[in-house]
């Protein structure tokens, strides 16, 4: 999963290119972000209080995070990678991980879940508002994704994942009594913070490449 649909562009203009199929594909995935919240809001803490809205928050979570790969091959492969693109595209995968990150704090469900939450937000927003510097100066475009950055996607998309799974349900009907939902927990947790470590080294990185050596994004 990457936080750009490629290097290429199609175009000076930001908007050149806007109605390509890729791009179509990154404002569907905006519009399940907010499908994905309402119905996590409404199914409460773990889902307890809607177990069904729970579980089609997490196919909905799942479909919107793994169709970033859908939008930036279908911009590669056609040709047609544009800077709205290489923009809109991080912004995507940046609201669907922040709005569970978020609700899942309001929710309680992972341990220093504010704490975490709050770094991420830093680094994500920190990082969308320095794109915008990028693209206001001179000649600026658009810095494509870097392997850190991309690397951390993947981390916390399996995270959040994990998490949107209400597999506590499950516990008495797989292998029951041997709890095994507690080291699915712990598990995810683990590549949480692993995702956290990416995301503060990979947002150093852009920070040292936009301002220091020229170079790519994280």
């Amino acid at each position: 999963m990457s936080e750009g649909n490629g290097s290429g562009t199609t175009g000076n203009s930001l908007l050149a290119g806007w109605n390509t199929p890729a791009n179509l594909v990154t404002y569907a995935r905006i519009i399940l972000v907010v499908v994905f919240i309402v119905l996590t809001v409404v199914a409460g803490p773990a889902g307890r209080d809607n177990l069904v809205l729970r579980w089609v928050a997490a196919v909905l979570f799942i479909v919107a995070a793994s169709t970033d790969k859908v939008d930036g091959y279908l911009a590669r492969s056609r040709n047609e990678v544009t800077e709205l693109g290489k923009l809109m595209d991080p912004i995507a995968d940046k609201l669907l991980m922040c709005s569970a990150l978020i609700v899942f704090s309001v929710f309680g469900e992972f341990a220093w879940a504010w704490v975490i939450t709050v770094l991420f937000l830093v680094r994500e927003v920190g990082i969308t508002v320095m794109r915008f510097f990028v693209m206001e100066r001179p000649g600026g475009k658009v810095i494509a994704a870097a392997w850190p950055g991309k690397l951390k996607t993947v981390f916390q998309s399996i995270a959040l994942s994990m998490y949107t799974l209400p597999v506590w349900s499950l516990a008495d009907v797989i292998a029951p009594g041997i709890g095994w939902t507690t080291w699915y927990y712990v598990l995810a947790y683990a590549m949480l913070i692993v995702a956290l470590v990416l995301c503060l080294y990979s947002g150093g990185v852009y920070l040292r490449n936009t301002f220091g050596a020229s170079g790519r994004d994280a």
